[in-house]
């Protein structure tokens, strides 16, 4: 064979493997993807490892704008509700995945392939991301609220942590163990204003002690004596129990002053296990225990569903390439490259059965029982004893939630700042609430989005 025949088949052979191997990379070539996502730790990974993701799609760029939670979401619900096009990936969760993609504001993600197994990913997290059989999104991770507390602050206070403690045990608790004088709060809790801040951990509070956002005819419950119960206890426990400047501190915040071992007790996202669990990135790994969120006068409610995820604006010009990084960024492959970068507790959690029967995880994480438990348990169709006509725990599915939380989360940032009065603020806040819903027509009609009312 002579020496062109041997180059042209050579070349040929190279020409096949890039097809087979590499088809996705040379397809995307010359691409950048902005890709829009919040500062916590998971995402924060997913950021470092993207050379990972570059380095077999040569020709892709992945530029990243990396926010604060609350300045993300502005500046994503701007831009996807003006079809700006700013971005061709948006981290989001499970309160904006239905409603956008019900707006056709998101590219539907329909005939995942095959080793990307779909059928993997838990079927309650699914759900809050699907319309009409429609996914709108794939989830990066999922989350319940779960309880933090210091093992060796328990023992050497001769105290035990029930696995489904009341809210009333865990103030007794704070009270025992509050040392600032140590450097060490009873309780760090959310209190950061913003409707996916303290409202997010307010909303179970509230739903705890039986009360809702809304009766069966939408109007506003926030004036009433469970609300008025459940804000005075939190309010009351902060002031007392927690860190100085409470109306500060988000989940970053509150997961850095656990993780630095300045606080007793923590309730928040399951997310933080991986974290504190972390001898590199926690103080008192080693020395945490989990159990369920705490409940009060019922169960049903006390523990969120939140699920951030990874979608595609419908105005993305590179649908296609944006796809095939957010398909990567949530596979199983992903998920074993976290754990061999990180450690095996730093696998994004709450996504996927595999990741739950996988013996490695179990035994790193001593957080998966009760994340696994939390996200099996909860129930977003049926949030809190009283009927309801929408759906979500710790948020309502309607588009004007996002306002009228964000309004009531800054009313009670201010009582805890010491602005004001719990229960004149929450009379204020029916008010201006009720304005809001009659504006919006849900007194005269049915609103477009319906929900199986809880039972």
């Amino acid at each position: 064979m002579s020496d062109r025949w041997k180059r042209h088949g050579a070349l040929a052979r190279l020409a096949l493997c890039a097809a087979l191997t590499g088809a996705s990379a040379s397809a995307f070539a010359d691409t950048t993807l902005t890709i829009g996502t919040v500062n916590n730790a998971d995402m924060v990974r997913m950021q470092a490892l993207s050379p990972e993701y570059e380095r077999t799609h040569p020709g892709v760029h992945l530029n990243w704008v990396v926010l604060e939670e609350n300045t993300l979401r502005q500046r994503l619900t701007t831009d996807i509700a003006t079809h700006g096009g700013q971005f061709d990936v948006v981290t989001i969760g499970a309160y904006e995945a239905p409603l956008w993609g019900a707006q056709k504001w998101l590219k539907p993600l329909d005939n995942l392939p095959a080793d990307y197994d779909v059928e993997d990913l838990f079927k309650n997290v699914r759900e809050q991301l699907t319309v009409d059989d429609h996914l709108y999104a794939v989830p990066f991770y999922a989350e319940a609220s779960i309880t933090y507390y210091r093992t060796d602050l328990f023992a050497r206070a001769n105290l035990t942590m029930p696995q489904q403690p009341t809210w009333d045990q865990i103030r007794g608790f704070a009270q025992k163990l509050h040392d600032p004088a140590h450097g060490v709060y009873g309780i760090c809790l959310r209190g950061k204003a913003g409707w996916g801040e303290n409202m997010a951990l307010l909303g179970t509070i509230v739903n705890s002690w039986g009360g809702r956002w809304f009766d069966e005819q939408w109007h506003p419950q926030i004036d009433t004596p469970e609300w008025h119960q459940a804000v005075n206890f939190y309010v009351d426990l902060l002031k007392h129990y927690g860190p100085p400047g409470p109306s500060d501190n988000g989940f970053n915040e509150n997961l850095a002053l656990f993780a630095g071992g300045r606080c007793a007790m923590w309730v928040d996202a399951s997310v933080g296990g991986g974290t504190v669990s972390n001898p590199k990135e926690s103080q008192v790994a080693g020395k945490v225990g989990f159990v369920r969120s705490p409940h009060q006068v019922t169960d049903k409610g006390s523990s969120w569903l939140w699920v951030w995820s990874l979608a595609i604006p419908a105005s993305s010009k590179q649908a296609d390439a944006a796809r095939d990084f957010i398909l990567w960024a949530t596979s199983k492959p992903y998920l074993q490259l976290v754990a061999k970068k990180y450690g095996e507790e730093s696998t994004p959690p709450g996504t996927r059965e595999s990741t739950y029967a996988n013996a490695a995880y179990i035994e790193a994480a001593p957080f998966a029982k009760v994340t696994y438990d939390s996200l099996k348990a909860v129930d977003p169709a049926h949030p809190t004893l009283k009927p309801v006509p929408y759906k979500g725990i710790q948020i309502v599915s309607i588009p004007e939630f996002q306002a009228v939380a964000t309004l009531v989360g800054r009313q009670i940032a201010g009582a805890l700042a010491g602005r004001g009065n719990v229960d004149e603020l929450l009379h204020t806040a029916q008010g201006a609430v009720d304005r809001t819903m009659k504006r919006a027509g849900y007194y005269e009609h049915k609103p477009v989005i319906q929900q199986e009312p809880s039972k």
